[in-house]
C-alpha cells in the first residue's frame, strides 16, 4: 500500500479526497443514521473530526457522487436526488457578547441563503429568517432542508467565566434552535454537534425529538480511529513505531461501544514521528484546572471515577458538574458501564490514556500553587530517585514539593486546608510522570492509598494529615494490615512509605520507611 498524505487540520472532505489524503470511512454510520431518523445530536471533545463529518453529510445531501466513489454509502445512496443544506458553524473566532452573537447569526444566515438563492423579508429578527430560510428553500427546490449545526455551543463556552455574557449568548442560542423543531415539516435531516452537552431545558427549549447519540454503543467510533483503521488505513505509516505504545499513549476513548484514538494525535504521531501530548498541547484547559482547585477535587479520583448518566449530563451554565466537566471535553472517558440493579446504570470513568493522565497533571500541579518550571524539575528529580531506589533521597523531595508553593498562594486558596490537598499534590507529580500507579487497592484488612510499580521495585504509601491523626500511625498502618503481603509473590523489593503532612505547617512532618527484601533473598 503506498503513502498517502496525513490529513492533518482539513475538515473540508472534498478536499481531502480531491488532494488524495488518508480517509477513515465513516460514511456507513451517515447511512444508518439517515435511515434510522431525522433529528441528531452529538457530543466529542475538540479535535475528534466533528466537523469533517459534519462536511461529509453536507457533500452526501448535496449530491456530490464522485467525492464518495469506493466508499461504504456510494452503492446504496440515491444519487438522483439532492437536498438544499443550511449549515450553521460557530467554531470561529470568539463571541464576547449577545451582539456579537446576533452580528455572526445574521452573518450565517445570509450567507447560506446566498448559497441556496433565497433570502428572508426585510426586518425580520432572527428567528423569523431562519424559519423563512428553511422554508423558501424547500418551497423552491421541492426537497426538505438539511440543517447542520457545527459547535453549537461553542460561544457559550468561550463566555463560562463571565455568567452574565453566557447567559444572555444562551438566551440567543435558544432562540436559534428554537426554529428547528417549529420548521419540522420542512426539515429532512437535522444533526448538532457540540463538545458540551447542555440540558435541553436550558439550549434546546422543547426540542424533544431530537436523539442524542453521544453515548450510544454503536456510535462510539463515529469519531476517531479504531483500531481496525490503523492496521488497514494507516498501516504505511506504522512503520518504526511501537504499536503498543501508540495504543498506550492515544488510545482509550470510549463512549460505551469501540474505543477509539485520537485522531488529532495519530496525524500529529505519523508526521513528527514522536510521543508527544499533541492533542493537549492545543489547548491547555485552564477553566477545567481552576475549576477543579476551587472545588478541592481528590486528584486520584482521577483514575477513577463512579457516576451515572444523569449527573454526565448535568451540564449548564449555573451548574457546572466537575465529573461532566472532565467527560465531555475528553480528559476522563468511560471504561466501564454496570447494571447492578434493573434501570439503574453505573458509570466508571478513568483516563483514556497517558496523554491526558501525564499532562492534565502536570496542569493541575500549577493549579495547585507549584511554580511551572519548579514542578518540571522536581518531577525530573523523581524519576531519577524513583529508578536509583532512593528512598532517603525522595525524604527531601517531597519537601521540596510543598516549599515550591508560594505562602501567598496557601493565604488565597482556602483548598490548601482540605485533608485531601496534600496527597492530590503528592499523587499529580507521580501520574505526571506516567508511572504504574495503582490507588486504594483492597486487601484483607483495609485499602492502601497508593502503590507504584517502577524497574523491578515495589513503593507502597499510606498518607496521613496528623491534625486529624496521631503522628506515626502511616508507616504503622502498611504494615498492620498487612498491605505488602498480595505483592511479595512478585519476587521484588518492596518499599513500605508513611508520608505525613502537617496543615497548619504546610509541610511533610513524617516519613518513615522500611524496605522488605525479596522473598527467598
Amino acid at each position: 500500500m503506498s503513502r498517502l498524505k496525513l490529513p492533518i487540520g482539513i475538515q473540508t472532505f472534498a478536499k481531502l479526497r480531491e488532494d488524495e489524503c488518508y480517509y477513515v470511512d465513516k460514511t456507513a454510520f451517515a447511512w444508518q443514521l439517515i435511515e434510522q431518523g431525522t433529528h441528531y445530536f452529538l457530543s466529542r471533545p475538540r479535535r475528534f473530526g466533528k466537523s469533517l463529518f459534519l462536511d461529509t453529510l453536507a457533500e452526501l445531501f448535496a449530491g456530490n457522487e464522485p467525492l464518495f466513489r469506493g466508499l461504504f454509502i456510494h452503492e446504496p445512496w440515491d444519487w438522483s436526488r439532492s437536498a438544499p443544506v443550511i449549515r450553521l458553524s460557530f467554531g470561529g473566532g470568539v463571541v464576547e457578547s449577545r451582539a456579537d452573537l446576533d452580528r455572526r447569526i445574521r452573518a450565517l444566515l445570509h450567507h447560506n441563503g446566498q448559497a441556496l438563492g433565497v433570502s428572508c423579508r426585510d426586518g425580520a429578527d432572527i428567528v423569523d429568517c431562519f424559519g423563512e430560510l428553511i422554508e423558501r428553500a424547500h418551497t423552491m427546490s421541492g426537497e426538505r432542508v438539511v440543517v447542520l449545526v457545527d459547535e453549537y455551543d461553542k460561544p457559550i463556552l468561550d463566555n463560562l467565566t463571565r455568567l452574565e455574557v453566557a447567559r444572555e449568548v444562551r438566551d440567543g442560542l435558544r432562540n436559534l434552535y428554537s426554529v428547528i423543531k417549529d420548521a419540522d415539516a420542512h426539515i429532512r435531516f437535522a444533526f448538532l454537534t457540540g463538545v458540551s452537552k447542555f440540558s435541553k431545558v436550558s439550549i434546546f427549549s422543547g426540542l424533544n425529538n431530537l436523539n442524542d447519540i453521544s453515548v450510544d454503543a454503536e456510535y462510539s467510533a463515529l469519531c476517531g480511529y479504531t483500531e481496525r483503521d490503523l492496521e488497514t488505513v494507516f498501516a504505511p505509516e506504522l512503520e518504526g513505531l511501537d504499536r503498543a505504545e501508540i495504543r498506550r499513549w492515544y488510545n482509550g476513548y470510549n463512549w460505551t461501544g469501540e474505543s477509539v484514538y485520537n485522531p488529532f494525535d495519530v496525524l500529529l504521531l505519523f508526521q513528527k514521528r514522536q510521543f508527544r501530548p499533541w492533542w493537549f498541547e492545543t489547548g491547555t484547559p485552564s477553566f477545567l484546572v481552576e475549576v477543579l482547585t476551587e472545588r478541592g477535587y481528590f486528584t486520584p479520583d482521577l483514575a477513577r471515577r463512579q457516576t451515572s448518566l444523569e449527573l454526565l449530563s448535568s451540564f449548564d451554565i449555573e451548574r457546572i458538574d466537575s465529573d461532566a466537566l472532565l467527560f465531555q471535553t475528553g480528559y476522563l472517558t468511560i471504561q466501564s458501564v454496570e447494571e447492578p440493579l434493573t434501570g439503574y446504570w453505573v458509570y466508571t470513568l478513568g483516563y483514556p490514556n497517558q496523554e491526558v493522565e501525564t499532562s492534565l497533571n502536570a496542569a493541575l500541579l500549577i493549579g495547585y500553587g507549584a511554580d511551572g518550571q519548579r514542578a518540571f524539575a522536581n518531577r525530573l528529580r523523581l524519576l531519577q530517585l524513583l529508578d536509583a531506589g532512593d528512598c532517603a533521597g525522595l525524604h527531601g523531595l517531597f519537601d521540596a514539593f510543598f516549599a515550591s508553593i508560594p505562602s501567598d498562594w496557601y493565604r488565597g486558596n482556602p483548598i490548601a486546608r482540605y485533608e485531601g490537598h496534600y496527597a492530590s499534590v503528592f499523587y499529580s507529580y507521580f501520574a505526571a510522570l506516567g508511572l504504574d500507579i495503582v490507588l486504594e487497592e483492597n486487601s484483607r484488612q483495609g485499602r492502601l492509598d497508593m502503590g507504584v510499580r517502577f524497574k523491578g521495585r515495589v513503593y507502597l504509601f499510606e498518607f496521613k494529615v496528623v491534625e486529624l491523626e496521631p503522628e506515626g500511625r502511616a508507616l504503622e498502618q502498611i504494615k498492620a494490615r498487612g498491605y505488602a503481603d498480595k505483592y511479595r509473590a512478585e519476587g521484588q523489593p518492596i518499599h513500605l512509605i508513611g508520608v505525613e503532612f502537617s496543615r497548619e505547617r504546610r509541610a511533610v512532618v513524617g516519613f518513615e520507611v522500611e524496605t522488605l527484601a525479596p522473598t527467598g533473598s
